[in-house]
């Protein structure tokens, strides 16, 4: 076989990572003098690492993030210097998931909360490949109601209760439906202990029984939710606000 039908024949194979490194490959060999085991060594690393990248790009891709280049590294900690950046990067690393454990982010809008859970989400795929879905709290929340209507909610359920990490995004910054409290209850109860939910909200936990419109079921809830939860205080100081500051500081001078 010559070099094209060797890369035809492991596409066939479905060996696309080895197909798009073999002439490379083989340069290298003669170039290096590689013994045989060491070029296949070589050449089975290149179909490994193109389906660890592939893997990691559809984990990205099914986790339907809002900014999904979102990253701890991106993110500017000195702004509030306050912040328990230990806390973020421990749960960057995935260990909390592997405990199912949960997670609660709050403070005031624009202080970086969905920044960091997408960062964190991302990361989670990255270093354990773990499944993780993305929702805003509002669409979760419409979501589950229309299901009811449409007769699909325990499928809905099911789906969202399978993710190892489930993000929800911006509690309390939208109007939310009625059947919201008992909506995100029972969401809770199907991950409780069994997989991890991170939440953001603007909101302290003490108003979320104003929020949701039911006392009982919220208690119910954050029984469960912060049984096992790390908690993050993020703020006092708003990422919006300092922009919208320093542009109107420019315009000015302009």
């Amino acid at each position: 076989m010559n070099l094209v039908e060797i890369t035809r024949a492991l596409t066939t194979l479905r060996l696309s990572g080895m197909a798009q490194a073999v002439e490379a490959r083989l340069l290298q060999a003669q170039a290096e003098k590689l013994a045989p085991l060491d070029f296949l060594s070589a050449l089975v690393n290149d179909e490994l690492t193109r389906r660890s990248d592939s893997f990691i790009q559809r984990r990205l891709k099914q986790g339907a993030f809002r900014d999904a280049g979102k990253t701890l590294d991106g993110f500017d900690f000195d702004f509030n210097k306050k912040m328990n950046r230990r806390l973020v990067f421990e749960l960057a690393t995935g260990g909390f998931v592997e405990r199912r454990e949960d997670a609660l982010f709050l403070g005031p809008p624009g202080t970086g909360k969905s920044h960091i859970a997408q960062a964190i989400g991302r990361a989670v795929i990255q270093s354990q490949g773990h499944r993780v879905l993305y929702r805003e709290a509002h669409h979760l929340l419409e979501e589950l109601a229309e299901s009811s209507l449409e007769g699909t909610r325990r499928q809905k359920l099911d789906a969202l209760t399978s993710a190892p990490l489930l993000v929800i995004d911006d509690l309390g910054m939208r109007k939310l439906p009625a059947t919201a409290a008992e909506d995100l209850l029972e969401l809770i109860m199907r991950r409780y202990e069994k997989a991890s939910t991170l939440i953001t909200s603007n909101r302290p936990v003490e108003d979320w029984g104003k929020l949701l419109g039911d006392n009982a079921a919220v208690a119910a809830m954050l029984d469960r939710l912060l049984h096992h939860a790390h908690v993050v205080q993020f703020g006092p100081r708003s990422w919006r606000t300092k922009g919208a500051m320093e542009l109107r500081s420019a315009e000015f001078a302009g």
